[in-house]
């Protein structure tokens, strides 16, 4: 369902208005989000966050998500699209988040390439909460959801956003399950 999240429960899951939401406080300590912002959210999902920072915050809103029925659970927000091409300009937002959709990407490096392409090389910045390899079958990574994601030891995870062309790159936050990387163009 994470995956390739469809049907019943992927609406109840990813549609509900507190998906995620107990992430929400690291990723907007660490993207520092005022009215003036533009904020991307890659793989969307049905748009909770995106609906709480334009709620609480103001700013300018958009997501991305590779499921159809999550682009229309985030309507009018999300685009139907892929993190490793995403469809948006060069230099347009400046904030890009991306919660707990990052371990799913096929190719890491070029989803942040693309994370730093559309952000604006000056004031922009990327906050990812992502799972930790030690949370592998626990609650926050069970099977089979653990042995399809993609986990990162925190050098790994700084050194991708590095490679990616990031010139700063840190943990902003770590705990048993999870891992949030902040980085700036």
């Amino acid at each position: 369902m994470a995956r390739k999240p469809w049907g019943r429960a992927a609406r109840t899951t990813y549609g509900a208005d507190d998906s995620h939401s107990f992430l929400w406080p690291g990723l907007l300590d660490a993207l520092a989000l005022t009215k003036d912002d533009r904020l991307l959210d890659v793989g969307c999902g049905g748009g909770a966050f995106l609906r709480h920072v334009r709620e609480t915050i103001g700013c300018k809103i958009a997501g991305v998500d590779h499921s159809r029925l999550m682009v229309k659970l985030a309507a009018p927000y999300a685009a139907l699209g892929d993190a490793q091409a995403l469809p948006f300009e060069t230099g347009y937002f400046t904030a890009v988040s991306s919660i707990v959709a990052f371990m799913f990407l096929d190719d890491p490096e070029q989803a942040l390439r693309e994370m730093r392409r559309v952000l604006d090389p000056e004031r922009g910045r990327v906050a990812i909460w992502t799972a930790s390899p030690e949370s592998r079958g626990t609650p926050a990574s069970p099977e089979p959801v653990a042995s399809r994601a993609h986990t990162y030891t925190d050098e790994e995870l700084v050194q991708l956003a590095r490679a990616a062309g990031f010139r700063e790159a840190r943990l902003a936050e770590r705990d048993e399950w999870g891992q949030l990387l902040a980085a700036q163009p």
